[in-house]
């Protein structure tokens, strides 16, 4: 077959075999890619869907843009007698076969490359570009994604949600993301995103349905006391979700907070939203305002002015729903509680929280602290107990390494303490930004500080010594250990931080 003459040229010679190279090995990497599991190798879709797509294209490109420099080489030269401007007639055999061959082949390569396109447009949205591609800087969230409830669902569902306008946005903030990455330019810890999402309406309520949101949630909890040994203490809540009751008829419980006939206003101050000074409800079926602000911390009329006023909604508490990073306290209660470290270890809750507590450089500077600190504590405190049970002890430090693995990563510089979670008010202040009997209005009401307000206690107590509720107001908190009434007048987090 013949081709045009213009074609013999180095820029087309070249062009043509990049382009053929290029396809070849994406057919090649495509079936690998498809008979392999994909997601075992982050950087291959980024090969084989954006970059080697993109090297055919620029091929293609090559070939008629060579053409073209021949032919004006020929004009200015003189060398061959040609028309002003090219010409194609499909009644010569050889302009015909070549237009047909180009055609073809183009049309075959542009083929591949418009679905290397779409696969690139799906790779990108995947949880392992999202979570891998970046090994150091995204992995705390993709190891805290793979462990969480909303594993099953890809980043984009919660971080971009439905609509192009959103995905375009995503995709121009995308590529500061690329420059930060490549240059060295993104700061440790990553900051929280809560400022950025879209509202939670548009997100989260695509599956969490907002009429869903009411009766009761029983809530056990397991926890284990740093004493020689680790007393357990179960507690048993009954969360109040929302919805009416039969004994009030009245709606009432967590999600009151975003009911669709009530509006909850708010300013915070500083970036994480922690401190909440000032709240206002509008009854939005009578229209009535009530505004309280914190007896501790009021704001000022001006700072009012200038500050963010935010509407409640889902991610105000929730605000950790995949990427959680557990406390030292919070991680070894569950390995307790579960049995995968053994409770019969004498003080094992509180060296573990205390070598988990601690600040390192590395992830291999952990592992060999976590060892060493383990082994020594034993060795000093029950030597016996380590010549005759070393396996179990070693068993245990291998537990707490991968706990470390699951919710540390030093080279990011996250752990519990860089991300506070607002559901409860154990270990961050949570609820009790709002509920702590400090915030009041002008008429003198104050937001409810009462634990019966959100969850009622069933049960709680050592195992044989459980005490269960009597009637419907539950039971007195009774803490597990005795320090009397004095929780009454404090917060949990004025001494529980989740760490050593």
């Amino acid at each position: 077959m013949k081709l045009p003459e213009t074609f013999h040229n180095w820029v087309s010679y070249f062009g043509s075999a990049l382009a053929v190279l290029a396809f070849t090995v994406f057919v090649f990497l495509f079936i690998f890619h498809t008979l392999s599991q994909p997601n075992q190798v982050p950087y291959a879709g980024l090969v084989i869907f954006i970059l080697v797509p993109a090297f055919i294209l620029f091929g293609l490109a090559l070939i008629p843009v060579g053409m073209l420099i021949e032919w004006w080489r020929w004009r200015r030269t003189g060398q061959r007698s040609i028309p002003r401007f090219p010409t194609i007639d499909l009644n010569n055999a050889s302009h015909r076969n070549a237009t047909f061959a180009f055609l073809v082949v183009s049309t075959t390569l542009l083929f591949f490359s418009v679905y290397g396109g779409y696969r690139a447009y799906q790779y990108t949205d995947s949880v392992t570009f999202c979570g891998q591609l970046c090994h150091t800087v995204m992995k705390p969230e993709f190891t805290t994604h793979e462990d969480s409830p909303h594993a099953r669902v890809e980043c984009v569902g919660c971080h971009i949600g439905p609509g192009a306008s959103w995905y375009v946005r995503s995709k121009l903030s995308g590529l500061y993301q690329v420059y930060a990455t490549l240059f060295n330019k993104y700061p440790r810890p990553i900051p929280g995103t809560i400022t950025d999402l879209r509202p939670a309406r548009q997100v989260c309520e695509q599956c969490h349905w907002p009429k869903a949101f009411w009766g009761g949630k029983e809530e056990p909890e397991t926890f284990f006391l740093s004493d020689q040994n680790n007393s357990r203490w179960d507690i048993t809540l009954l969360l109040k979700i929302g919805g009416k009751t039969p004994l009030t008829a009245t709606a009432e419980g967590i999600h009151w907070h975003v009911a669709r006939n009530v509006k909850v206003e708010y300013i915070a101050t500083g970036k994480n939203r922690q401190t909440i000074p000032w709240v206002r409800i509008t009854y939005l079926l009578t229209g009535k305002t009530v505004e309280y602000s914190s007896t501790q911390s009021p704001l000022t009329k001006e700072q009012r002015a200038k500050g963010e006023l935010r509407t409640m909604d889902c991610m105000d508490c929730h605000n950790r729903p995949t990427h959680r990073y557990l406390s030292p306290v919070e991680a070894i209660n569950l390995a307790l509680a579960s049995g995968t470290i053994n409770s019969e270890l004498p003080f094992i809750k509180e060296q573990a929280v205390k070598v988990l507590s601690k600040t390192y450089a590395t992830s291999t500077e952990a592992y060999e602290a976590i060892q060493r600190g383990i082994h020594d504590f034993y060795q000093q405190k029950f030597p016996d107990l380590l010549s005759s049970n070393n396996e179990e002890l070693m068993k245990t430090v291998g537990q707490l390494q991968e706990i470390y693995d699951e919710n540390f990563f030093p080279a990011m510089k996250v752990r519990w303490t860089e991300y506070p979670d607002n559901v409860g008010h154990w270990i961050f202040p949570g609820c009790w930004r709002c509920h702590d009997g400090k915030h009041q209005s002008p008429e003198g009401k104050i937001v409810p500080h009462d634990c019966n307000t959100c969850h009622i206690i069933e049960s709680q107590g050592k195992p044989g010594a459980v005490q269960y509720m009597e009637n419907s107001q539950g039971l007195d908190f009774q803490h597990p250990y005795p320090i009397g009434g004095i929780w009454r007048q404090m917060s949990c987090t004025d001494c529980h931080s989740g760490g050593a």
